[in-house]
């Protein structure tokens, strides 16, 4: 699976997460249910201070010796942090990252993009890994995702 390697300046994201794992039996559900609710419950139209419209599906806060445990959130790249606490709120690392392009039906490739990138032997940094959706189209989109790598 081919990549790039781009330099990226810190970013804030903010959104809605939960703790989840691979070998959590409820993980698809609880990674869809966060999606669910962003969209459905009026989270993504409230967020304020966007910077663009895309949609960031990230994971962050690993745990476990293979690192299979981690913090899944659905979010949007954002200007500033908003006051109060109504939002996760997560900081994407500067840093060097693994910069795949995937097209196509979303759940399709995403799942198939990270189960390559799973194999790959990768120098990541487990700290922050995530996907941005270019747009809306579920059936024939446009998936970038970054994965962190340790530098040099």
């Amino acid at each position: 699976m081919d990549y790039e390697v781009v330099n990226l300046d810190e970013k804030i994201a903010v959104g809605i997460g939960k703790r989840t794992g691979n070998g959590d039996p409820h993980m698809k559900e609880i990674i869809g249910g966060l999606w669910n609710r962003f969209y459905n419950e009026g989270i993504y139209a409230s967020i304020p201070n966007k910077v663009n419209l895309k949609t960031l599906g990230m994971y962050t806060d690993y745990i476990g010796e293979k690192k299979e445990d981690y913090k899944a959130l659905v979010a949007c790249e954002v200007s500033s942090e908003p006051d109060g606490d109504s939002f996760a709120v997560c900081k994407i690392p500067s840093g060097p990252y693994a910069k795949f392009i995937v097209k196509g039906n979303v759940t399709q490739v995403v799942a198939k993009a990270w189960e390559e990138i799973g194999q790959m032997n990768l120098p990541r940094t487990f700290c922050c890994d995530f996907e941005e959706y270019e747009d809306d189209n579920m059936e024939n989109g446009e998936i970038h995702i970054y994965v962190g790598l340790k530098e040099g």
